[in-house]
C-alpha cells in the first residue's frame, strides 16, 4: 500500500520546483523501470505490482531495491501515467559532471515539448550519443514525460543544461540545422563535434547561428513546411554516423 504521505511525495516529484528541493524524479512503466534498476542510478524505492514482482523477481532482488507491492489502481492514482499495470521507482537526480568536449554531443536551444526530448534522448542513445547540451530555457529532462518518452534510455544518455554559446565556443567543430545551410547528403562531416538543434518554432537563436562552423539542411522533396526536431535529429545522427563509419 502507498502511504499518504508517499502519495503526496510521489506527485510533488511532477513538479520541476519539488523535484530540485527533493533531488529526486519518478520513473513509471515496466520498461523504464527496469533500464533504472539496471543502471548505476541510485533509487530510493519502487512500487510494483504483483505481476510485476513475479516476472522479474531476480532482477529486482539483485538490484537491492526496496521495492512495495500495490495494485494497479494505487499506482496510476499517484503517477502520470492513465493506465500503470506494471511499476513506479523514485530516483535520485545523479550529480551534474563537467563536460568532455573531446566526444561529440547533440545541442538543443530551447527545446519545450516533453515528448520531443524523450525522443531525441531515445535517438541520442540508439546513434551512441552519451550527452546532449540544453539551454537552461528547455524542458526538464526529469518531467515524467520526457523520462516516459525515453523508454528507459534516460539511464544511458546524460543531460546538462549549460550556456550553449561557451559550448560552441569550446567544441572544435559545430554544426547547425538550419533551413538555408548545406545538403546534409554532402557534408563531410568530423568530430568531435556539436551539432546543434533551434526551437520547435523559431530554430537557433541568430547569436548562436553567428558560431557554427557550419550551417546544414535536410533538403525538402515534398510539400511539408518543415520536420519534427526528433526526426532531424536522427536525421542528422544518421547521416553523422555514416560519414564517420566510411572514414
Amino acid at each position: 500500500m502507498i502511504s499518504n504521505k508517499e502519495s503526496k511525495f510521489i506527485k510533488s516529484l511532477q513538479l520541476k520546483k519539488f523535484r530540485k528541493l527533493e533531488n529526486r524524479f519518478i520513473v513509471e512503466g515496466a520498461k523504464n523501470v527496469l533500464e533504472l534498476i539496471r543502471s548505476e542510478l541510485r533509487v530510493d524505492r519502487c512500487f510494483v505490482t504483483e505481476t510485476f514482482m513475479g516476472n522479474y523477481r531476480e532482477e529486482v532482488a539483485a538490484a537491492a531495491v526496496a521495492c512495495t507491492v500495490v495494485s494497479e489502481k494505487e499506482l496510476s492514482k499517484v503517477g502520470v501515467f492513465t493506465n500503470n499495470n506494471a511499476a513506479l521507482a523514485i530516483a535520485e537526480i545523479p550529480q551534474e559532471q563537467a563536460l568532455d568536449y573531446s566526444r561529440s554531443m547533440l545541442g538543443f536551444d530551447r527545446v519545450k515539448d516533453p515528448g520531443n526530448l524523450g525522443t531525441i534522448i531515445r535517438i541520442a542513445d540508439w546513434y551512441g550519443f552519451d550527452t546532449i547540451v540544453c539551454s537552461p530555457d528547455s524542458v526538464d529532462c526529469y518531467n515524467p514525460k520526457v523520462v516516459s518518452a525515453t523508454m528507459g534510455s534516460f539511464a544511458r544518455v546524460r543531460v546538462v543544461y549549460a550556456d550553449l554559446p561557451e559550448v560552441v565556443g569550446q567544441m572544435e567543430t559545430c554544426y547547425g540545422a538550419t533551413l538555408n545551410g548545406d545538403d546534409i547528403h554532402r557534408v563531410s562531416f568530423k568530430e568531435p563535434a556539436l551539432i546543434l538543434f533551434g526551437n520547435e518554432s523559431t530554430g537557433i537563436a541568430p547569436a548562436l547561428i553567428a558560431q557554427l562552423d557550419q550551417e546544414v539542411k535536410i533538403p525538402a522533396y515534398g510539400g511539408a513546411e518543415s520536420l519534427n526536431v526528433g526526426v532531424s535529429t536522427a536525421v542528422f545522427c544518421d547521416n553523422f554516423r555514416r560519414v564517420l563509419n566510411k572514414k
